[in-house]
């Protein structure tokens, strides 16, 4: 890994012209420790504090999309691996508390050699209403807060008054804010996003595994003109080099961050990562265009694809 792209850490926020000037202008990640321990959402969202019976009564029945998915707890960004179904949020909430209610349970009493095995829940049922699937097989991901390119879509603004902006970004043009929240482990499988990121933990813990745009021959990009076309295409967890042989040097190019409650992680766009999140985690990304492609136009496309062609 070249020294230039190393990952830095930061155990102060710099002001938004610093970040601008020396950090986003790099285009290498970043992490800023303690980022947002100053938000509401901090200790009002904590599992451990009554966060689930607080957003519960904050948001209530309201209908979210949420993404299920068979190969879980792994989540493929392709189509074919899952699909988008409409949920009270009360009703994931309610998948929260009984998977709590379980690993609880399961710690108390893992000494015992024999356990009554207690018949469906009535969480279990509610799922059933909504999804053919089990629980943990339902993941909150990138559920609006505030899109300001599709205002529609916006699913949660009552919880924005919880998380206040990361002095870093106020100068950007946010694209959209968003809620990710996972009731079991859960990984996201291998991607890059079209924007910067600034991805903030609330509660709970994230690994995050990232790669350089340089390192896209390794990871197999699914085809520009197809669907997912930002997801690798190797299933990392159990990747089969004789279909993917260039795989298999893949973890040479990586770095990986561990990002606990308050910390945040500047991912710049482009960049591949996979992330691994601990039962019971809750973050809030920002997503917002670089100056490179805001500053882009249609009609020089072709000029600018010509001088990346020559290089």
């Amino acid at each position: 890994m070249e020294d230039s792209l190393r990952i830095e850490r930061f155990d102060h926020l710099p002001s938004a012209t610093e970040f601008a000037s020396q950090i986003e202008s790099r285009n290498v990640p970043a992490v800023f420790v303690g980022c947002v321990k100053d938000w509401k959402a901090v200790s009002k969202w904590n599992p451990c504090n009554g966060g689930l019976d607080y957003l519960e009564e904050r948001v209530g029945s309201f209908m979210v999309e949420a993404m299920s998915s068979r190969t879980a707890p792994v989540f493929y960004g392709d189509l074919r691996s899952h699909e988008r179904v409409p949920l009270p949020f009360s009703t994931f909430i309610g998948f929260c508390k009984r998977h709590r209610q379980i690993v609880d349970n399961s710690c108390s009493f893992n000494s015992n050699s024999e356990r009554h095995q207690p018949g469906e829940s009535d969480t279990e049922q509610d799922c059933s209403l909504f999804v053919d699937v089990a629980p943990q097989q339902i993941y909150l991901a990138q559920v609006p807060i505030i899109n300001s390119e599709d205002e529609e879509r916006v699913q949660l603004e009552t919880l924005r008054e919880d998380i206040r902006l990361p002095s870093i970004l106020e100068e950007k043009n946010l694209s959209s804010i968003n809620l990710w929240m996972n009731n079991a482990k859960a990984r996201s499988s291998a991607h890059y996003d079209p924007h910067h990121n600034l991805l903030c933990i609330v509660t709970g813990r994230k690994q995050v595994v990232l790669w350089p745009p340089s390192a896209s021959p390794m990871l197999y990009p699914m085809p520009i003109y197809g669907e997912a076309s930002n997801h690798s295409s190797v299933a990392l967890e159990n990747p089969d080099f004789s279909v993917h042989p260039r795989a298999r040097y893949s973890m040479e190019y990586s770095q990986k961050v561990i990002l606990n409650a308050s910390d945040a992680l500047f991912i710049p766009e482009g960049w591949f990562h996979q992330v691994d999140s601990d039962d019971l985690t809750i973050a809030v990304n920002y997503w917002w265009r670089s100056s490179i492609m805001s500053s882009l136009t249609d009609h020089m496309d072709a000029y600018y694809l010509r001088i990346i062609l020559r290089r």
